[in-house]
């Protein structure tokens, strides 16, 4: 998958933002405010972490060569996922739906609701 690809499904997602808070060569995603996906802008191998339940974290460490416990991250939940490795692109979507869904679930009730509004729009 490419930047642009990853780039333009990420914002395909309801209410996400995108900013810089660690530095100019470290992209941040978030929904409702929460982080929940950051990728490096200056990598040579473009590493995307993404937040994961824990379980299905470590069988897709098992199964795929470029699936890393997160980089500068807390590793039970969030895995770092190379674009261009071993993962399938349909995958690497569906992680990154995953760690959305996650985000939202742990927001409030009243944003939840509206991001779902926004979802179902």
């Amino acid at each position: 998958m490419t930047f642009d690809a990853f780039h333009e499904f990420v914002h395909s997602l309801p209410d996400v933002t995108e900013g810089t808070p660690f530095g100019p060569n470290v992209l941040v995603f978030k929904v409702g405010g929460k982080m929940f996906a950051l990728i490096g802008l200056d990598e040579v191998e473009p590493y995307v972490n993404l937040k994961c339940d824990p379980e299905r974290a470590v069988e897709l460490r098992e199964e795929y060569l470029n699936v890393r416990p997160g980089y500068h991250m807390n590793k039970t939940h969030w895995n770092s996922v190379d674009l261009r490795g071993d993962v399938p692109g349909a995958l690497i979507r569906e992680l990154i739906v995953h760690s959305w869904e996650l985000v939202v679930g742990s927001l409030p009730r009243k944003e939840r609701d509206r991001i779902e509004v926004l979802r179902d729009a």
